[in-house]
């Protein structure tokens, strides 16, 4: 059963559970379920975004813009609701087809003009900012309190609970079944491998190659319109700077689950592990008494040394481990 699971999924899972042990010895409020459970709420964002994000990095690619994204569907909501006096469940849906379209609209350039993903997104990372930004503006409502004052229910989605358990939890487990059936259970998942191996060779087996691509990245940025909708149900307000420090974490859960950032290799299920581990691993800084700046020096050091490990060419790695046991060895 275990030679089934990927070895660096289970290394994920033996450091959280080291992190537990660790962080619950130096404060014992650690080993709290309820606030395990509810630190969920923290970094539910990143993770949904990391799941479809695997699936653009699978394809080769990369999307940076998701965390302007986030913004931009979070003032969607509260414009369309607050201002327009939409039903607030109406505008959630509007909030996050918004995502899906600068998703489409990536994807697009990316698969069918075959301008750069990192040109395209760090263009579109700017341009969604600036759109979020203009429509406060526009609004009248000022850019630091942004927009408030929504329903009790739509405040309940991320911050209620069902049987005991909080719905960060239940939505984290939702977005990630769904990213894991797309990539692990169905055709188009394998055309997203395939499509990462070496697109040219899966272009000659029939494989639409740019539609893959492009709804790679419409999935993508439909994941950023959800993280902006629970985001804004999480802290009752709508803003267009929501998601702007998410960059690192987002990519850090991504390259540290086992994703290369070649294109080709990678799961959901390591990204899942990678989400709990770094948002565990900010709690766990936290109640430690750990200031703030070191603790975004521990995620980037989290990342550095990920994509430095994951990143090495498997025959080196196969030939330091030779060397090594050769020493062993008396040779």
């Amino acid at each position: 059963m275990l030679k089934k699971i990927p070895k660096w999924n289970l290394v994920l899972f033996v450091i959280i559970v080291l992190e537990i042990l660790v962080f619950g010895m130096m404060n014992p409020r650690f080993w709290n379920t309820s606030i395990l459970l509810n630190s969920f709420n923290d970094f539910v964002p990143i993770a949904i975004i990391g799941f479809f994000l695997t699936l653009v990095v699978i394809t080769g690619g990369i999307d940076i813009s998701g965390v302007s994204i986030i913004g931009l569907s979070s003032v969607v909501t509260g414009l369309l609701s607050q201002t327009a006096g939409l039903n607030i469940w109406a505008a959630v849906v509007c909030a996050v087809l918004t995502g899906g379209l600068c998703g489409l609209l990536n994807g697009v350039l990316i698969a069918y003009a075959r301008v750069q993903a990192m040109v395209i997104t760090l263009g579109g990372m700017l341009l969604y900012s600036g759109i979020a930004i203009v429509l406060v503006g526009l609004s009248g409502v000022s850019t630091y309190e942004g927009f408030t004052g929504f329903p009790e229910s739509f405040g309940q989605m991320a911050n209620g609970e069902i049987l005991g358990l909080p719905n960060a939890v239940i939505i984290f487990f939702i977005l990630f079944l769904i990213a894991y059936i797309l990539l692990h259970r169905t055709r188009f998942g394998r055309y997203l491998y395939l499509t990462g191996i070496n697109q040219n060779t899966a272009e000659y087996a029939g494989i639409n190659t740019k539609r893959v691509m492009m709804t790679a990245y419409v999935l993508s940025g439909l994941s950023a319109g959800v993280a902006g909708v629970v985001l804004t149900s999480y802290l009752g307000s709508a803003r267009s700077d929501y998601g702007a420090e998410y960059l690192m974490p987002i990519l850090t859960v991504v390259v540290l689950g086992g994703t290369l950032i070649t294109g080709g290799k990678g799961g959901v299920v390591g990204t899942a592990l990678a989400s709990i581990l770094l948002g565990f691993m900010q709690i766990g800084l936290q109640m430690a008494g750990v200031a703030t700046q070191y603790i975004g020096l521990a995620t980037g050091v989290l990342l550095i040394v990920s994509v430095a490990f994951l990143g090495i060419n498997p025959d080196f790695r196969l030939n330091v481990k030779r060397i090594i046991t050769h020493k062993q060895n008396g040779g």
